[in-house]
C-alpha cells in the first residue's frame, strides 16, 4: 500500500488505528489479529520527498562523527539552523529527515556543498558509478607551482598508480585556485597540489552539476529549489 517512510508519516499523522485506537507510536506491536485501519486522508497524502543542500564547515577534530565521511543529518540539518534566506515555501518537518541520505562525501578538512536527499534517483546521479557530474572546488595553496605545474594539474598526474581524469584549473588569485572535477577520489585536489609543489590549505566545493552553493551561510541548510536540478 505504500513505502515505509509513507508508513511512518500516516502513524504520525494519526491516520492508522488497531482496534479502533489510533496509534502514533512508530514501531509499536500489535496482535496479528488486530484490525488495521487505514483513514481515507492517508490515500489523498503525497508524501513530499526533499533534497537538502549544506554547506559544510571543515573539521579537523578526528573525533566527531563528520570524520571519514560519517556526515549524520540528523546532527546537521535542525529547523534552528536552517538558513534565513531560504526563500523555498517548504515548511521543516522531522520527517524530512527519514531517509535522508548523504550523497556525495567531502573530506573531514574540505567545506562547501554537502548533498541529503530522500530522492534514490537525485542519489544515483551525484554518486553512482558513471557519476560525471562537474563538481566545483576553490582552493587555497601555499608554495610554489612547480614549471608546468597547471598543465600537469590539468591532465597527466596519477594517484596510486591510476591516471586522473581532465580537470579544468585556472587561477582564481595569486594564492587560489578553481578546479571542475569530474571525479571524487580521497584527499584528491590535496595529493594532486603536493605533487606539483604546492599545499592546499582550503578547499571548499561550491558547486555540484548546475547547483550552485551560492550565499548559502556555513553551518546552514536551504531546501533544493524548484529550478535546481542535478
Amino acid at each position: 500500500m505504500c513505502s515505509r517512510r509513507e508508513a511512518d508519516e500516516w502513524i504520525e499523522n494519526g491516520w492508522v488505528t488497531v482496534d479502533g485506537v489510533i496509534i502514533t507510536t512508530l514501531g509499536a506491536r500489535v496482535n496479528p489479529k488486530a484490525r488495521i485501519q487505514i483513514k481515507e486522508a492517508a490515500s489523498k497524502h503525497q508524501t513530499e520527498s526533499v533534497t537538502i543542500l549544506f554547506n559544510k564547515i571543515p573539521c579537523d577534530d578526528l573525533d566527531t562523527p563528520v570524520e571519514n565521511g560519517r556526515e549524520n543529518a540528523v546532527d546537521l540539518i535542525r529547523a534552528e539552523n536552517r538558513w534565513p534566506e531560504d526563500g523555498c515555501p517548504v515548511r521543516f518537518k522531522v520527517g524530512h529527515l527519514r531517509g535522508l541520505a548523504l550523497a556525495g562525501r567531502l573530506d573531514p578538512e574540505e567545506g562547501g556543498m554537502l548533498v541529503f536527499t530522500q530522492e534514490g534517483s537525485v542519489a544515483r546521479r551525484l554518486t553512482g558509478g558513471d557519476s560525471r557530474l562537474e563538481k566545483e572546488y576553490h582552493v587555497r595553496v601555499e608554495g610554489q607551482l612547480l614549471p608546468g605545474g597547471l598543465e600537469l594539474l590539468r591532465h597527466g598526474l596519477s594517484i596510486d598508480k591510476v591516471k586522473l581524469l581532465r580537470a579544468e584549473v585556472s587561477w582564481l588569485s595569486e594564492q587560489q585556485l578553481r578546479f571542475v572535477l569530474h571525479e571524487n577520489r580521497t584527499r584528491q585536489i590535496q595529493t594532486m597540489c603536493e605533487l606539483v609543489g604546492v599545499r592546499a590549505t582550503d578547499v571548499k566545493r561550491v558547486r555540484i552539476g548546475s547547483v550552485t552553493l551560492g550565499k548559502l551561510a556555513p553551518g546552514h541548510w536551504r531546501y533544493l529549489r524548484t529550478g535546481e536540478r542535478f
